[in-house]
């Protein structure tokens, strides 16, 4: 029986009663359907003793209600009548696990009902507003809770965060007011989201951007007190890039600018400096260096942390970084990062690190390729045009990757350079609360929540095909436009409202993006089918003119273009996008950076076939003499990959055509490609569409053929093109595991063929295993074994 006195409910007995009905209506709704409470009129009682972060969760689930549904619901510190419903948020009994808290639904007879949010902590009220306000459903003029609701939940993870650089290579982050940035950090918050990681004035950027609406240390200082204020922890990602920490004047000057940093903050829990990526110091500099930031730091923050990665260490780094650790065991470090460019996999820098200095993940959830986590075999039309830092949902890809290295630490920050990335954080926080939530449910409440709720399962599943976008050659891909049709759809019946919201412009301008690309690549292959046609008829029409009719048809994708409507809305959703977030997809237009930070604008109409590099052979053949010069050159381009009668022939950078390669583990289990082969990419538009795509092993792993059924008498030789984006290291090649081919050699460049002999020997048995390795011991981002194509010939 519901006690009261003069209509009014004590807030604690509130809060007992909300408990003790919970039993009563989970039995009564296992039976029925579960209906809707109407919360339109709803009072929001919270005490009055609540701390400065509580009362920004209740400012957050009020506006937030507000914005979408028009309806302000009335915060007070008391319920003064039972015939209001009332959302209850106070602390729940003490003894709860961290950041957790229950929901809770009661209705007893009599009384309007109760939703009760019981936080375990300040931060628990925080998180626990925030999957009410993902429960909610919330339309113009009206909000409801279904009536069976209830949930007691505690994150698996304590670390769990996101970087949010204000710096120029961002490609949106460095046009946002303080104003966008708490918006931002309570979106993030309401999917458990509970650390943002700030970047200092001077990193390896440019020092300034036309975008820029504050200075960059009073935008931080700005960023850190809004952390503060929803009780979000503030990291500092600070690279060490002075040249020289072995001098006592760049340490002495080193120290002096990074306590202005520390001073002016208002709040600062951790410090995280990468070892490299940038930066690149030896161990025992860095970690004598970082002792005596400690001490700084602790003048301002008494209580703040300092960790640190291996980022970009070589093999005689890593030894001297774990000798360091485990003979000298430093008190002042207190934690170690896992991020982009370290030489060993997660799972082996834990049993390498003492127990007593956590590991906390770094992952980049933000670049396509030459990253940490690269889409597996990207479509080449995509790298092109769409490049790097291109808006990418990947969830199942996203969730692969969490779970693949989970056990191996204490949480994550993420590494982002912009909101491309903005549903891989969803994504992020999400799993770092539960591991095993479903992906498409999180996609579900990710759409009613920021999209709308009568897009909640079209928006999510939007979603999923924006990935499966990425799946296979785009050549063959036709669910491609069927994505673009689920959002068209979606978007004929899109309110004024919809059309404005940035993550519904970010989804629109992929899907059509994905589409035209699509569209082109078919058009463009077959433009250059048809002109090696001609090519191919070149003994009956003469060099010379069959050169000119190939080059006139290639030169259709320019003088009649296709899908000229959906490329206009791209340019479009480009301009909606910067108006919206100040997404800079362009340069020119909208003042980018550099071409590849997000300009995926500029990149709209790279060619996809052959015709830049064919057209400048063309140039080069019609000089030639005489008409038997320029024939053999037409069929060496024509017969390109014909390996001769009994040879074989790989274009290693086309997974549909990679026979003799050994693939590995997959991505599945391998998601890093650290025992997985792995398809890179070039960025010279002049080559061949076959150089600017390659097959690469990373680090000290070798990249392997395997080849059977060859001719045990024959001598065969093996032709080869190297690529990669880095000709100054070596590549070494051996035949059957001891047999050395070539030995370390560097790189040919510009591109060219290089011929081996095979020994005898190494094909006697009828079978060849072929092994490229690069310099062992190296640092850095583990890249340089790189082969575009490999033609075994008999000689």
């Amino acid at each position: 029986m519901l006690v009261h006195e003069a209509n009014r409910v004590s807030f604690p007995g509130l809060c007992r009663l909300a408990i003790s009905v919970l039993g009563i209506i989970l039995v009564d709704n296992t039976t029925l359907q579960a209906e809707q409470i109407d919360l339109r009129n709803a009072l929001v009682v919270s005490p009055a003793n609540a701390s400065k972060s509580e009362q920004k969760a209740i400012q957050l689930l009020v506006e937030e209600v507000q914005k979408r549904t028009l309806i302000r619901w009335q915060v007070a510190d008391k319920r003064t009548d039972n015939q209001v419903p009332a959302i209850v948020v106070d602390r729940a009994p003490a003894g709860q696990p961290a950041e957790g808290f229950q929901i809770l639904v009661a209705q007893p007879a009599g009384s309007a009902p109760t939703v009760s949010v019981l936080g375990n902590d300040a931060r628990g009220v925080l998180f626990g507003v925030g999957r009410l306000l993902r429960q909610l459903r919330m339309v113009r003029g009206s909000v409801s809770l279904r009536s069976d609701f209830s949930v007691a939940s505690a994150p698996k993870y304590p670390i769990r965060g996101h970087q949010l650089g204000y710096r120029p290579k961002t490609n949106s982050y460095d046009g946002w007011n303080l104003a966008q940035w708490e918006q931002y950090y309570r979106d993030l918050a309401v999917f458990g989201t509970n650390a943002v990681e700030l970047i200092p004035p001077r990193s390896d950027d440019a020092a300034d951007s036309p975008h820029f609406p504050l200075p960059p240390m009073e935008m931080m200082v700005g960023m850190s007190r809004l952390a503060d204020e929803y009780g979000l922890d503030v990291w500092i990602w600070y690279p060490a890039l002075d040249a020289d920490y072995s001098n006592p004047q760049t340490v002495e000057f080193a120290l002096k600018e990074w306590a202005e940093v520390f001073r002016k903050l208002p709040r600062i829990d951790a410090v995280f400096v990468p070892g490299g990526d940038p930066g690149h110091t030896q161990p025992k500099y860095l970690l004598s260096l970082l002792a005596k930031q400690t001490e700084s730091l602790h003048r301002y923050h008494p209580k703040a942390q300092m960790w640190m990665s291996p980022q970009g260490f070589d093999q005689a780094w890593m030894n001297e970084f774990q000798g360091i650790l485990n003979e000298e065991k430093p008190t002042w470090l207190n934690g170690v990062v896992y991020g982009p460019q370290v030489r060993v996999t997660l799972p082996q820098l834990r049993s390498l690190v003492p127990k007593q200095y956590p590991i906390r993940r770094y992952p980049d959830i933000t670049h396509c390729f030459r990253c940490q986590y690269p889409v597996p075999s990207w479509d080449l039309a995509y790298v092109l045009t769409e490049a790097r830092e291109v808006i990418n949902p990947r969830p199942h890809d996203q969730a692969t990757i969490f779970r693949a290295y989970q056990d191996s630490a204490v949480g994550f920050i993420t590494y982002s350079e912009g909101c491309n990335d903005d549903v891989n954080k969803i994504v992020w926080s999400s799993l770092g609360w539960d591991p095993n939530a479903d992906i498409i449910e999180i996609l579900r409440e990710y759409s009613r929540y920021f999209i709308g709720e009568k897009h909640r399962d079209s928006f999510a599943q939007g979603l999923l095909a924006l990935e499966k976008n990425w799946r296979g050659p785009l050549l063959t891909n036709e669910s491609v436009y069927s994505t673009l049709k689920q959002f068209q759809d979606m978007e004929k019946s899109a309110t004024p409202q919809d059309l404005l919201n940035w993550r519904f412009q970010q989804a629109l301008y992929r899907a059509y993006y994905d589409a035209y690309e699509r569209r082109r690549l078919i058009y463009e292959t077959d433009l250059e089918q048809k002109a090696m046609e001609r090519l191919r008829a070149a003994r009956e029409t003469g060099s010379l003119v069959a050169m000119k009719l190939a080059e006139e048809i290639l030169d259709r994708a320019e003088t009649e273009r296709v899908a000229r409507d959906w490329r206009g809305r791209v340019f479009e959703l480009a301009e909606a996008l910067f108006q919206s977030i100040r997404m800079q997809s362009s340069v020119e237009r909208y003042q980018a950076i550099e071409i590849g930070r997000g300009t995926h604008l500029d990149t709209i109409d790279v060619p996809l076939n052959n015709r830049v590099w064919l057209k400048q052979q063309f140039a080069d053949i019609r000089a030639k003499e005489p008409e038997a010069e320029r024939m053999k050159r037409i069929d060496a381009i024509v017969n390109w990959s014909d390996p001769g009668p009994g040879g074989f022939y790989d274009d290693l950078g086309n997974p549909a055509n990679q026979p003799h390669l050994v693939r590995g583990v997959g991505f599945e289990k391998d998601p890093m490609f650290r025992q997985t082969p792995l398809v890179g990419f070039t960025n010279r538009l002049d080559s061949r569409t076959s150089w600017l795509t390659h097959t690469e092993a990373l680090y000290d792993e070798p990249l392997k053929m395997h080849y059977s059924g060859l001719d045990p008498s024959a001598q065969y030789k093996v032709r080869v093109i190297y690529a990669g984006d880095n000709y100054k290291l070596r590549i070494r090649l051996v035949a059957n595991d001891n047999i050395e081919v070539h030995p370390f050699t560097v790189k040919p460049f510009p591109l060219r063929p290089l011929e081996f002999d095979i020994p005898r020997g190494a094909t006697s048995q009828g079978e060849l295993n072929l092994s490229w390795y690069r310099d062992p011991g190296l640092g850095g981002n583990g890249r340089g074994n790189a082969v575009a194509e490999v033609w075994l010939m008999k000689k």
